[in-house]
């Protein structure tokens, strides 16, 4: 099922750490998410190694060996050796609540180690001794390799789950990314558990559900299904069940037109980073917030995109307190309608030009496009698949003509600067007023 020769090629950076570990009576694992990806046969970047039978410090003394050893996650039993992307760990118990104490327990069995572990396709270990002479059996005791047969998410234990908060949204990223359902009684756990949880700790999922899945609406329609939405996102709920115009919006409701987008985002391919795809998924998602408050009894919608930036900062405080994403994202929410109207009157490059002064400088015309891209492209009456295939000659054209004003990523470089008038004019509203007429 797995490729021992792959892991041997993964571990040879780190056969001499490993060889040290061993000889110092550890028992390394390779453990969590590294095996579940081996299986479904993704791709593997970081390596996570939980080591038993030895103390924290005698795990510490073996790695400074090899160069200086991190400390931070140190009172959770995780070290980093400054060189490898490896977190290092040791099996631990955690106690309940919003802010739990952790015992690290060296002696735990490899049984009671993967039993505290969220889902059975998360509790799968590989022995990396028997990796390094040439064996690499997956240790299941969980059955976690049926889950993914069956693509089925099951919890491993349900006390332990029901302890910790955070394993809710794991589960709503999950289901985006590997496109698996709950089962009947991971279901209702999580339709009733508490999710008090720190708003840092839901970023993280949340990011995880936008960056890593080819359908992340599948987490937020999850929510929905579960009655969790209300009362998570309640700005996401109340688009449920508000009515578009047909001719515009075949595809239904706001909330399936805006799940329908977020997934035209997620597999738009040409991004520049993560961060430009995070911030762009964001704006996809909180783009018709505004539209519950302003739909008519003729179900227009005027003005959605102004009322729709309270609500998107809202939204977004639910996980963040990023002083350049929100405000970034609300400037998307507020002109996303600007490229179709620029487009369809078309407009000369000095519009173009004045829309690239507004959008500066968080985001520019090129991604607020993008975003209008994924508005129309969610609007598949015939499913719940984005029309990913559509609309991308309009949007290119769109792109020649911001590229034709030399605003496509973002304002054009003022002629008159202040240092050219330091001479002439003092600082001040005159100098102001000339530059801004410049």
């Amino acid at each position: 099922m797995i490729e021992c020769s792959f892991l041997l090629k993964s571990l040879e950076p780190l056969r001499s750490v490993l060889r040290a570990i061993i000889k110092q009576g550890g028992k390394p694992y390779l453990v969590g998410g590294i095996v579940r990806d081996l299986v479904l046969g993704l791709q593997v970047k970081d390596l996570d190694i939980e080591v038993h039978g030895i103390t924290l410090e005698d795990l510490e003394a073996c790695l400074k060996q090899f160069g200086p050893v991190k400390l931070v996650g140190k009172s959770f039993g995780v070290l980093r050796l400054h060189h490898l992307d490896v977190d290092w760990s040791l099996p631990r118990k955690d106690s309940k609540g919003r802010k739990p104490t952790v015992e690290i327990d060296p002696n735990m069995t490899i049984e009671d180690a993967c039993r505290r572990r969220d889902l059975r396709m998360n509790a799968m270990v590989i022995d990396i001794a028997q990796i390094l002479e040439g064996t690499c059996e997956i240790i299941d005791i969980f059955h976690g390799l049926q889950d993914i047969k069956e693509q089925k998410l099951r919890a491993v234990d349900k006390a332990l789950f029901l302890d910790d908060p955070l394993r809710f949204f794991r589960v709503m990223q999950f289901i985006g990314r590997f496109e698996m359902l709950p089962d009947d009684e991971l279901n209702y756990m999580c339709s009733k558990m508490d999710v008090v949880v720190a708003k840092e700790r839901i970023y993280e999922e949340v990011k995880k559900l936008l960056l890593k899945s080819k359908r992340p609406s599948l987490g937020f329609r999850w929510l929905l299904n579960i009655c969790r939405l209300k009362d998570i996102f309640p700005q996401l709920h109340a688009l449920v069940g508000v009515q578009q115009r047909s001719d515009y919006h075949p595809e239904g409701d706001v909330f399936e037109h805006t799940m329908q987008a977020l997934d035209a985002a997620a597999q738009f391919q040409e991004y520049a980073n993560e961060e430009e795809k995070f911030l762009i998924m964001l704006g996809v998602l909180c783009h018709d917030l505004g539209k519950p408050i302003s739909t008519d009894e003729k179900l227009s919608a005027v003005g959605h995109e102004k009322e729709g930036i309270p609500l998107c900062k809202q939204f977004l405080k639910i996980f963040t307190d990023d002083t350049f994403l929100i405000p970034a994202v609300c400037k998307l929410v507020k002109y996303h309608l600007r490229p179709p109207q620029l487009f369809e009157q078309k407009s000369g490059v000095k519009a173009y030009k004045r829309l690239a002064v507004k959008l500066a400088p968080q985001v520019s015309i090129r991604q607020l496009a993008i975003v209008t891209l994924c508005d129309i492209q969610g609007r598949n009456p015939q499913g719940s698949l984005p029309l990913t295939n559509k609309y991308l000659g309009e949007f290119n054209q769109f792109l020649e003509i911001a590229d034709k004003a030399k605003v496509t990523h973002g304002p054009e470089e003022p002629v008159l600067l202040g240092r050219h008038l330091m001479d002439v004019v003092e600082p001040g509203p005159k100098m102001g007023e000339l530059l801004k007429n410049n």
